[in-house]
């Protein structure tokens, strides 16, 4: 583990210009850490950091580990295989397969907007002995159908199971190192207060009435558009605490999905991949939904989880909104204008990674892939982009190069324009633009509709600068 500070000369790649920048000092994680204990996983053991060789540049998709160049589909095939163990290994952690026993009970149905809306609530159950469960909500348009479908973890869904929450870790979310403290475990839940086990209901279900009158009225653009809408709390596959238990281990794994599965090191976000595959599982299985055409999205934290679950499941086509650092840009080029990197990803949440990650701090040009894997594994399926000009945590160069890392698994399929990008002025957010150009990209790509606008365009630095100066101008 590198844990000494380096002196390091950095050099900034970006639109066509080179320049090399002021040599920094480039420090790994602090040794005083308490490490995370490690949970011997499926993969065994695969180099660590010491043994892997420095590559500046992004490890290509289209090479083998053996150094096969990957021409055919086939080949693709195998190709796919070696990244995605890869990226369990070293990136987000391993996942357990899938459980093969999804069962879903639609355990309420109400009509709204105006009875132009169908709502249900369905309770899946699946996993070891079917003591694993998650409530879904499904809005569909009123007539027709089956219906193209957009997963999205937005919260709990009216009349869904609230679970108890376990508390955040004590440096959560304060710009700190949270390896360098254990809080305190919290207790069992009394009698009636909390779940004995993942999945159990707690806390009550919400008003169904009142809560999906109005997501249907904040989502109305998109059943108008004759899609329909699939949401769930991804906290209640993993809850999102760097809580850990007195001997280092992470306090997540004691609840949700991860108790059921103790033999796999998969981080938070995994988790919450997990759960919407699990959800796609179900979808196939209902006759409103088209299972041909599904489309799995999310904002920040959230869209890293979708970036991870279209790459890991072809069934989705990946929409993640303003990932970050974690997410769509890759690690060796992010960094420049205050976005997020690796070392800062690995000081503040790594409960969210692979525990293998950690190791990589302050070494990121000696990852074995970079985020742009991400990307290709999602070809030739759909994958969109969407960006927001003044969101200063995602660097739109890291990005760039992560689209340019992944296009060669695209052209292997000659589906180059399947790879799409769209930036909307905004900052960390998700908005009405990302809507409409999710839907639009998907009327393209899955609908076979005619769309004028293009999918393939990144803001130049003048244009950013341009719009961060727009933001800090006090409006009149």
């Amino acid at each position: 583990m590198n844990v000494f500070p380096v002196l390091r000369t950095v050099v900034v790649v970006g639109f066509g210009l080179m320049a090399t920048v002021a040599t920094a000092q480039i420090a790994g994680p602090d040794p005083k850490e308490i490490p995370v204990p490690r949970i011997p996983g499926p993969l065994g053991l695969l180099p660590g950091v010491a043994q892997l060789p420095v590559r500046p540049a992004l490890p290509d998709v289209l090479t083998m580990n053996d150094g096969t160049r990957v021409r055919t589909p086939a080949q693709w095939a195998q190709r796919r295989e070696e990244m995605k163990r890869i990226l369990e290994y070293y990136a987000v952690g391993q996942m357990p397969p899938p459980p093969g026993n999804v069962r879903g009970a639609v355990t309420r149905t109400e009509t709204v907007a105006g009875g132009s809306v169908v709502y249900r609530l369905v309770h899946l159950t699946f996993g070891p002995g079917e003591k694993l469960a998650l409530d879904i909500g499904i809005f569909t348009p009123a007539t027709g159908g089956p219906f193209p479908a957009v997963i999205t973890q937005a919260g709990t869904p009216p009349g869904g199971a609230v679970l108890p929450r376990l508390p955040q870790g004590p440096n959560q979310g304060r710009g700190e190192d949270v390896l360098l403290l254990v809080g305190p475990v919290p207790a069992a839940p009394a009698a009636g207060e909390g779940p004995a086990i993942p999945g159990q209901v707690a806390g009550g279900r919400g008003s169904v009435t009142a809560e999906s009158i109005a997501t249907s009225a904040t989502n109305r653009t998109l059943f108008q558009r004759g899609y329909a809408m699939v949401m769930y709390n991804d906290n209640d596959c993993a809850e999102d605490t760097t809580l850990r238990n007195l001997d280092g281990s992470w306090a997540f794994r004691n609840t949700r999905f991860p108790a059921a599965y103790p033999g796999y090191d998969w981080g938070v976000l995994a988790a919450w991949a997990w759960g919407a595959s699990r959800i796609a599982d179900y979808l196939q299985t209902d006759p409103q939904i088209d299972a041909a055409k599904l489309v799995i999205t999310g904002a920040s934290r959230s869209g890293k989880a979708a970036m991870i679950a279209a790459a890991f499941d072809e069934r989705l086509m990946g929409a993640p909104v303003v990932t970050g650092g974690g997410g769509l840009g890759a690690y060796r080029f992010a960094g420049p204008r205050r976005s997020e990197t690796l070392d800062i990803m690995e000081k503040k949440y790594p409960n969210w990674f692979s525990p293998n990650l950690h190791e990589f701090w302050g070494s990121r040009e000696k990852l074995p892939f970079d985020q742009h894997w991400f990307l290709a594994l999602a070809a030739p399926r759909p994958f969109l982009a969407l960006e927001g000009d003044t969101d200063t945590i995602s660097l739109p160069e890291a990005v760039r190069q992560s689209f340019l890392g992944a296009k060669p698994a695209y052209a292997l399929f000659g589906a180059e324009e399947r790879l799409g990008v769209n930036y909307a002025h905004h900052g960390h957010a998700f908005n009405d633009d990302d809507w409409s150009a999710l839907l639009d990209f998907a009327d393209k790509h899955l609908r076979g509709r005619k769309v004028e606008r293009t999918f393939d365009r990144f803001p130049t630095e003048a244009e950013l600068d341009a719009a961060a100066a727009a933001v800090a101008v006090p409006k009149q």
